[in-house]
């Protein structure tokens, strides 16, 4: 995976955020889906790769899938593993909200953990700080203590970010009891995790809560990169979501992942804004031309690149 493949991966979420952002605010998550899904495909089939998906669309979204076993590419060129979200936030897409993305993680072949489509229980930060600082079982005010005492600072100068659900109400509680924010999101906990990275952008230190497996392999890989802190733990509510997760080959629902865990091999990470959000802007039409922003990162050698991109728009 050299230069070259990464500003490839680049034009893959670049598309499907294009693709994505013409149907903002037009009331139609699957249509919304459907479009960046196709984009995605598109240009995932151009690139010399023998990819496999090994992190597809939920079964829960009812739109056509990249799904989990595909195999995309050329046909030629390195075995990877492909991890993707073509539109993360299709509500928030669907509603012109903020924080909406076009999101792919491409490792070496068994670089990422196979996760089923459950929920997960995850707690985030960036980098910077001592290794295993954070722990999933410590109550989210234990977290944000320990995270203020080691950036010198009093614990109402920390900020949470958390899903805006009724399960989490106890998480919101206590955090709240040390003083910390709570940045409450309406979707895209992807974009959340990221948020952790920059924290003197976004006012978001730490994000916890439970969101889609999925969606924390793709927050590790991005954390991968930048070197942040994550542990999860797969939730299973039913037989079937056991069986699931059997036949990926997780048989201890009750591990913690950690970040290496969940991300193992160098992996390239990267995500165009389709809405405006914390880190990137939406997609912008003027005139003849279209403006994507992208974030890409990658993790052998710490690579950071936020990358603004003119097209010509032939539509």
């Amino acid at each position: 995976m050299d230069r070259e493949f990464t500003l490839e991966i680049v034009r893959v979420t670049e598309s499907a955020a294009i693709a994505a952002a013409k149907l903002r605010g037009k009331g139609d998550e699957k249509q919304a889906d459907q479009a960046a899904v196709d984009a995605m495909r598109t240009q995932l089939n151009l690139i010399k790769m023998h990819g496999t998906v090994v992190i597809g669309e939920g079964e829960r979204d009812e739109a056509p899938m990249l799904y989990i076993g595909e195999k995309v590419g050329s046909g030629d060129g390195p075995q990877t593993d492909i991890a993707l979200d073509p539109l993360e936030g299709t509500t928030l897409c669907a509603k012109s909200m903020p924080n909406a993305l076009a999101v792919v993680a491409v490792s070496e072949s068994g670089g990422m953990l196979n996760a089923p489509d459950t929920y997960m229980d995850k707690i985030a930060i960036g980098p910077g700080y001592p290794k295993d600082l954070i722990s999933l079982d410590a109550s989210p005010a234990e977290n944000v203590e320990l995270i203020a005492k080691e950036k010198g600072v009093n614990p109402s100068e920390i900020g949470v970010c958390i899903l805006d659900r009724d399960r989490h109400l106890k998480h919101i509680e206590s955090v709240r009891s040390t003083g910390a924010s709570v940045h409450l999101i309406q979707d895209g906990d992807v974009a959340g995790v990221i948020a952790t990275t920059d924290p003197d952008l976004t006012n978001i230190d730490m994000y916890i809560g439970i969101g889609g497996a999925p969606e924390g392999v793709l927050a590790a890989a991005a954390l991968k990169c930048i070197g942040g802190q994550m542990q999860s733990r797969i939730i299973i509510n039913n037989t079937d979501e056991e069986q699931r997760a059997k036949k990926m080959g997780i048989t201890d629902i009750n591990l913690v992942y950690k970040l290496d865990d969940l991300v193992s091999k160098d992996v390239i990470f990267s995500a165009s804004g389709v809405t405006d959000g914390s880190l990137l802007k939406g997609v912008v039409f003027q005139d003849e031309r279209v403006f994507v922003e992208t974030l890409v990162m990658r993790s052998n050698n710490g690579t950071i690149r936020h990358l603004k991109t003119e097209y010509r728009d032939t539509n």
